[in-house]
């Protein structure tokens, strides 16, 4: 009954997490039609008016264009969900780091070494998740500058280092009011039998460190268990 209950809760945590992260990817792709996009082609429309009186000016017209269709061919990576589903977890991380950069919400960067040990489907589903809702917390209310992603595979684990520069809070206040969507990441990595510390101070930005063992003796549940 113990493992029906947690293969349960652990399926059901799976649905609420791809149904947010299909809800962010629509956000993702509104922002980026509007801001980024929408943006271009009025430029574009701009510059044609002007090319009428200097056909000089064409060139600039061209290179909008372009980059236009760079970013739709950039925006079409979040549309496509089988493009999405064959990607793994370095892979989705740094699309959500490229798309940080095209909008202008902060200057981020990722480096990783290569997938050593293949990670369950759900697995990165929920850690792809929790990095997710460290970015929000980034992107919304630390008013940073800069951010940066650091993810390591060994043989034995997983290990992600996400940093802000931002203007931080008390790290007391977040252990007693897990508030700014940081205590949803203490859940998501409890599910998963994975290891998490969050730290920050004010004026000093913030920063998570995440671990997870591959096969991990007291996870909540096994892969085995809800595939």
């Amino acid at each position: 009954m113990q493992q029906q209950e947690a293969q349960k809760k652990f399926e059901t945590a799976i649905a609420e997490t791809q149904i947010e992260i299909r809800e962010e990817t629509l956000r993702n792709i509104s922002w980026e039609l509007h801001d980024n996009i929408g943006q271009l082609l009025t430029l574009a429309k701009i510059q044609v008016s002007i090319a009428q009186d200097n056909p000089y000016k064409l060139q600039e017209v061209t290179d909008t264009i372009t980059k236009s269709l760079i970013e739709l061919r950039s925006l079409s990576k979040l549309i496509n969900p089988e493009a999405i589903k064959n990607l793994n977890l370095t892979e989705a991380i740094t699309l959500e780091i490229e798309r940080f950069n095209r909008m202008q919400f902060i200057n981020a960067s990722i480096i990783s070494n290569e997938e050593i040990e293949p990670l369950d489907d759900k697995i990165e589903i929920i850690i792809f998740r929790i990095l997710q809702e460290f970015f929000t917390n980034t992107i919304k209310h630390s008013k940073a500058s800069n951010l940066h992603v650091d993810v390591a595979y060994n043989k034995e684990k997983l290990v992600i280092h996400a940093k802000d520069d931002g203007i931080g809070f008390n790290s007391d206040d977040f252990n007693t009011k897990k508030g700014i969507g940081l205590g949803n990441i203490q859940n998501r990595c409890k599910l998963i039998g994975a290891e998490v510390s969050i730290t920050s101070e004010k004026g000093k930005g913030t920063e998570m460190n995440l671990i997870y063992y591959y096969k991990k003796e007291n996870m909540n549940t096994t892969t085995n268990e809800v595939s």
